[in-house]
């Protein structure tokens, strides 16, 4: 026999709680809070732990294997697929009503899992944007409506089929939510051509902390605008669109990977290109990566073989790169190729590009810094050969420059402009299983802390995307971040720009509704 609508979250809210020693009066607010949203949104948008499908779709998205058991353990209370505006209108006006924050998820990706998961004994539920995924491309006027829940697969997939000769500045991965890439900056090759993702948001539709929809930049003010692009935007509504700029492409652009061992140079190689990269012409993006004492060196130019080639034959010699090196593709191809390799050969770039699924790996930690003068040639020799242990590290180099170098620091909260040469990524995979794995293994944290003489200083610059709880996390006093406790981690990210993100923090969301462990905090009054 089928169970009431009533019934049913009764024992949601039993399941849900269930040993979490949560008083009553909180069991109450949550059993308020279903029946409020259930009154506003379709059922099958709606799902509880009691759902059979819950589980999947809550794991569905996890894409660090450390956070499957944390984030089922304390499960959210319920997971929103919203459709349209009014379902996360009603989502924001229940919880405010109810006391029941919610934390919102475009991909995935977030490093530290603060999209679906929290690391407090808080009632909570997650808005999941995947539904919101529509792409439309406007190629006369060069520009994109992207629904946050869209994946940069599928973004490039339909930009690069509704409008050849177009493209955009975004990262690597396909399976990135473009709401969360938006939103902390959002670096790529193309970056130093034409700067961060967030750089060429032209406008946005967002649900505030009242629960009201802001149709453009003009409704939500220039204040509000600016901290959503790389400001974090989950720290101050639910961003439901955004139109983006897009960016001419020629027809055939290359891509070349060299890879060098340390026998054949690579220490010396990667010295040079650390003044070489941030220097090169705009059309021209060589990243490293550095793993198992050798670099690879992969690249982005606008143009065919035999020009790249010329140019870094006169410009970089030591990296040695020969048309046999040189693979010439279309922009579309090329951001499937950068990711998926020779398997686009194999497979038609719709089935790579709009796959959303991603098989669940190692457990994984991130930690990020940035350069702005160059380490010497005996630091790198430690670097190359840094002892990984039983885990898997991985150094990922992007270089700055070009677009990046011409852009203010206070431009937009993305701070890490002027005077960078490049920014680091250092990545540790390793086997979680077994008792007593759960956290990150000493090569990546050793290694950070020996670099800590070669980066930036006072703060100790980090990317936002790349969030780190190991900075701290927000103390919450009256159920308000406090700004002290913010400033520590936030002048990482934003620099001098964090102070006004918490200026607009309090204009918007003064009892800090949109918050999580590394939320941007209001400035006291």
């Amino acid at each position: 026999m089928a169970l009431s609508l009533s019934t049913l979250i009764a024992l949601v809210v039993t399941v849900c709680f269930l040993g979490f020693h949560v008083p009553s009066q909180a069991s109450s607010s949550s059993h308020r809070f279903l029946r409020c949203l259930s009154t506003h949104v379709p059922s099958q948008l709606l799902l509880t732990p009691r759902s059979p499908s819950f589980k999947p779709l809550l794991v569905s998205s996890i894409r660090n294997a450390k956070f499957v058991a944390p984030a089922t353990a304390r499960p959210p209370l319920c997971i929103l697929t919203p459709t349209k505006a009014s379902h996360v209108q009603a989502a924001v006006r229940c919880g405010r009503r109810h006391g029941v924050r919610l934390r919102v998820r475009s991909g995935g990706h977030d490093n530290e899992g603060l999209s679906y998961r929290s690391q407090r004994p808080q009632v909570f539920a997650v808005v999941d944007l995947a539904k919101m995924q529509a792409v439309q491309v406007d190629p006369r006027r060069a520009t994109a409506w992207v629904g946050s829940g869209a994946t940069l697969g599928e973004l490039y997939y339909v930009v690069g089929t509704a409008a050849p000769g177009l493209g955009f500045p975004g990262g690597v991965c396909p399976t990135v939510g473009v709401g969360g890439l938006f939103s902390g900056g959002g670096f790529g090759l193309l970056m130093r051509k034409f700067g961060l993702a967030a750089d060429n948001i032209l406008d946005a539709i967002i649900v505030n902390a009242d629960g009201m929809v802001l149709e453009g930049k003009k409704a939500m003010g220039d204040d509000l605008f600016w901290a959503i692009r790389g400001g974090g935007a989950a720290s101050f509504g639910v961003v439901l669109w955004w139109k983006v700029r897009l960016v001419p492409v020629p027809p055939k652009i290359t891509y070349f990977s060299v890879t060098k061992t340390m026998n054949q140079g690579a220490v010396d190689t990667v010295t040079k290109w650390q003044t070489v990269a941030p220097a090169l012409p705009d059309d021209l993006t060589v990243r490293v990566l550095v793993e198992q004492r050798q670099a690879n060196f992969q690249s982005l130019y606008l143009g065919n073989c035999s020009a790249v080639v010329r140019t870094l034959h006169h410009g970089f010699p030591e990296l040695g790169v020969t048309r046999a090196d040189c693979r010439e593709m279309s922009w579309l191809q090329y951001v499937a190729y950068l990711y998926f390799g020779d398997a686009i050969n194999n497979a038609p770039l719709e089935l790579l590009l709009l796959n959303r699924t991603m098989t669940l790996g190692p457990f994984v930690k991130n930690k990020s810094d940035y350069v702005k003068k160059a380490l010497t040639k005996n630091t790198w020799e430690k670097i190359f050969t840094w002892p990984n242990g039983a885990a898997q590290g991985q150094v990922i180099l992007e270089p700055h420059g070009g677009r990046m170098a011409k852009i203010a620091d206070a431009a937009l909260p993305f701070p890490h402009r002027s005077g960078v040469l490049y920014n680091i990524q250092y990545v540790q995979f390793w086997n979680g299983n077994g008792a007593g794995n759960s956290s990150s293994p000493n090569w990546i944290n050793g290694l950070y802390e020996f670099m800590t003489p070669f980066v930036t200083k006072n703060p100790r610059a980090a990317y936002s995307n790349y969030r780190d709880l190991d900075f701290g996390v927000n103390k919450v006093v009256r159920g308000v971040s406090t700004y002290e406790s913010g400033k520590v981690w936030g002048e990482r990210y934003f620099g001098g720009n964090f102070r006004r993100l918490t200026m607009i923090k309090r204009k918007v969301d003064a009892d800090d509704y949109f918050q999580n462990e590394q939320s941007v905090p209001p400035l006291p009054f």
